[in-house]
């Protein structure tokens, strides 16, 4: 008797593998490409001071969303009605969202952004893991 490759079961693993780091259920430590590149559900602080530059301050730290003449994350921002923006120069500021991402831990930069939900201000305020971002007297 030939023994090969069971295709049936490769291809379930395969789709299993996918969906669960599509959901975000695989352990980064995993040591497969699926898990590194896993999405990540982060809520916190969305701070953009100045143009291009923009992160993203949850409880595990800051990620770096985007940096003037560097670094910029594909996919889009999210969108902040005046009740969830905090102006601090100009139409710049920060306000509370739930960012879906792909990311580098190490680096803690966001590679890709997959959706993207502002939140009440409320929402970050009452987070006591999460601390306010400085806001110009």
């Amino acid at each position: 008797m030939r023994r090969g490759i069971d295709w049936r079961r490769a291809a379930v693993l395969a789709l299993c593998t996918s969906l669960w780091g599509a959901w975000g259920l695989l352990p980064a430590q995993a040591g497969t490409a699926d898990a590194a590149s896993a999405s990540q559900l982060r809520c916190g602080w969305w701070e953009n001071p100045t143009p291009s530059n923009a992160w993203l301050n949850d409880r595990d730290g800051s990620w770096t969303v985007g940096s003037q003449g560097g670094h910029q994350a594909e996919g889009d921002w999210p969108s902040f009605s005046d009740a969830q923006w905090v102006r601090t120069n100009g139409y710049y500021g920060y306000g509370c969202a739930c960012l879906r991402v792909v990311a580098d831990a190490r680096s803690q930069k966001v590679e890709r952004i997959l959706s993207a939900r502002a939140r009440p201000l409320a929402a970050c305020r009452q987070d006591r893991h999460l601390r306010e971002p400085l806001r110009p007297e």
